[in-house]
């Protein structure tokens, strides 16, 4: 029945009903008018209707933040995240899309700039960094994740109108809407077009600075692989990688980590390569296993693991009773040598040069039984060999290096190294060498181990120290990693050149889903 029906079923109107009040709402003009208004509460927004969006959501403004102490103060996205998200109560699902948006934006930045240059109209160089931070922000939405395009425009236009000011934010607003309208498919092709040659195509699209993709490459054919896998090593190095465990020997075997991963709702999988890897499946926090908390166990990538066992493992000619780890901060590798060394009567000395990765070393190193570790040293590594020389069985040389090698998980890395930093580390690289080759006792190994494939920091400083000594050789690496192999593995290890050269090892993120870890193996000769 309609309401006038039911109206006049009584026989007349509601004199006193809802007719008398929307009479009472209208003002002089006939015009209906709000229950506020009606009431007198005529306060009006201070903004202008373009500024009553809401403030954007506490996952984007993290991302924004992250993305500034990058740039701004030289800080390194994966220490600065995890506290962050702590101290905003940030958890879950809004974690997860915090991680993305600012681990996925610093990887693509290259790729994502070269886009957006085509959108502006002016050199990006000019704008405010905090505006091209917003600007990447939104493009990563649009073109790298699951967001709607609206949603992408609109939460980041109000990112902008929060953190940089109305004005720069509808410049956002524009520039967002014309990276939308192509996708990223044609985008990608674009780019590789538009290219004055292959390599820079390539590093544009995988968001490599064209030295970087250029030396990647020349690395690829020295180390004995195909040069054309440069797409799918930069591809490679733009993929998160999935967190893996290092169970310490005598200290938590993997089962028992299986065991508390069970109670922590965490699932663990056994690792490709090394006996002693475990990698985390899903979003779960290691530190919610025990072992993990005191450092039974670690966090540690499964190349950093093998190329660790393979020195371990190497053979040598008489006593294996004294390790050294040269340059030994953040501690992954002391700890696993120390667990190693502790199982087999070897005692470890830990040095490092700088005194707060020395305290990192030190507590990496807590859950080792007493009488393993002889001391953590901290001095130079480049002096050790003349303090010490011909003191030990087994020498890790860890050396620092640019870093190329893990470009996926330190994604901002690749926009601050310039060619430049190679002349100083590889000086640096061959006077600890040198040292560790002047520390080993003759017969006993050395381990040349680099976060980098670069040939500069491998093959040439290796190549170069030897030249000026007679008393150090070249051996297995190969052999020694893969009997250091989970039983039944398989490992493609790349084209060995039958030379010197091909008894070195080359890992690779798109190979072996490792770093790019570089292991050469030194005896020295009496």
């Amino acid at each position: 029945m309609s309401a006038d029906r039911r109206g006049t079923g009584h026989g007349g109107t509601r004199g006193n009903g809802r007719d008398d009040q929307r009479q009472g709402q209208r003002d002089s003009k006939g015009r209906q008018r709000s229950a506020a208004r009606t009431r007198g509460e005529t306060h009006r927004s201070a903004q202008a209707p373009g500024e009553r969006r809401r403030r954007t959501d506490p996952a984007r403004t993290a991302a924004y933040d992250v993305l500034r102490q990058v740039d701004g103060s030289d800080a390194y996205a994966n220490l600065v995240l995890p506290p962050l998200l702590r101290e905003r109560r940030i958890a879950g699902r809004d974690a997860a899309f915090a991680t993305e948006l600012a681990y996925g934006t610093l990887r693509l930045r290259g790729r994502y700039d070269a886009i957006l240059a085509r959108c502006v109209t002016r050199p990006l160089d000019q704008l405010d960094p905090e505006v091209l931070d917003v600007l990447r922000l939104g493009t990563h939405q649009l073109l790298g994740m699951r967001v709607p395009s609206h949603a992408a425009v609109s939460e980041t236009v109000a990112l902008a109108r929060d953190r940089v000011g109305a004005g720069p934010a509808q410049m956002v607003n524009a520039v967002l809407r014309a990276v939308g309208r192509t996708p990223l498919e044609d985008w990608l092709a674009r780019l590789t077009e538009e290219a004055p040659d292959t390599v820079t195509g390539l590093a544009t699209v995988g968001s490599h600075p064209v030295w970087i993709a250029r030396a990647l490459r020349e690395a690829l054919a020295g180390h004995g692989r195909g040069p054309d896998e440069i797409a799918d090593l930069l591809e490679a190095d733009n993929a998160a990688p999935r967190v893996t465990l290092v169970a310490r020997p005598g200290l938590a075997a993997p089962d028992v980590l299986q065991e508390q991963a069970h109670g922590a709702d965490v699932r663990l999988e056994p690792g490709r390569w090394a006996p002693t890897a475990l990698v985390l499946a899903g979003g779960s926090d290691p530190a919610a296993l025990p072992a993990v908390a005191d450092a039974r166990a670690g966090v540690q990538d499964e190349g950093s693991q093998l190329v660790t066992l393979a020195l371990a493992g190497a053979p040598l000619d008489g006593t294996d009773a004294r390790w050294l780890d040269l340059c030994a901060g953040p501690g992954g590798k002391a700890a696993l040598l120390a667990a190693l060394g502790g199982e087999r009567g070897a005692t470890l000395v830990a040095n490092e040069v700088q005194p707060h990765r020395a305290r990192l070393v030190e507590r990496a190193l807590r859950a080792v039984p007493d009488g393993v570790v002889e001391r953590v040293r901290t001095g130079d590594g480049r002096e050790v060999g003349t303090e010490e020389p011909a003191a030990y069985d087994r020498v890790l040389v860890d050396a620092p290096c640019t870093g190329l090698g893990a470009l996926r998980r330190r994604p901002e890395s690749r926009w601050r190294r310039t060619p430049a930093d190679l002349g100083t580390l590889t000086v640096l690289q061959r006077e600890l060498l040198a040292s560790a080759l002047d520390a080993v006792r003759p017969g006993g190994v050395v381990a040349y181990v680099t976060c980098s494939p670069h040939l500069a920091e491998t093959r040439l400083v290796v190549d170069d120290v030897l030249r000026r000594r007679d008393d150090a050789e070249r051996i297995d690496a190969r052999s020694a990693v893969r009997d250091a192999l989970v039983p039944g593995a398989d490992i493609d290890l790349g084209a060995s050149d039958g030379g010197a050269h091909g008894l070195d090892v080359q890992l690779w993120p798109h190979v072996h889903g490792t770093d790019a870890m570089h292991l050469t193996l030194l005896r020295r000769r009496g």
